[in-house]
């Protein structure tokens, strides 16, 4: 008889969540991103800066040899020696916030 008592509990769970889950399922979706704005968009303008990025720093053999000696290195220990290097190389800083501009202004239009 316990048997069919578990079977019952569980019919009565799945029929809850069916059921509670029907008004978010008949609620209007999202709106589409604005033009230019889907993750698709971001993906690809990720991926630009990126090749970008990387050649610049083929390009410029201190800052790649700089940024290469950070990885695992502890991330508020990163900070301060990516702050330091950039006030030291005020010009690599300005390249390379250049590179990244695109990003900040898509996530300044589309947010």
């Amino acid at each position: 008889m316990s048997i069919p008592k578990r079977g019952l509990v569980a019919a009565a769970i799945a029929g809850a969540a069916l059921f509670g889950a029907a008004p978010s399922a008949l609620a209007d979706p999202p709106p589409p991103p604005a033009p230019g704005c889907s993750a698709a968009d971001f993906e690809q303008l990720k991926g630009v800066v990126s090749t970008a990025t990387a050649d610049y720093f083929f390009t410029h053999p201190d800052a790649n040899a700089f940024f290469s000696t950070l990885k695992g290195q502890p991330r508020d220990q990163v900070k301060q020696q990516v702050d330091d290097y950039f006030a030291a190389n005020p010009q690599t800083k300005s390249e390379l916030d250049g590179i990244r501009q695109p990003i900040r202004d898509m996530k300044a239009r589309c947010s």
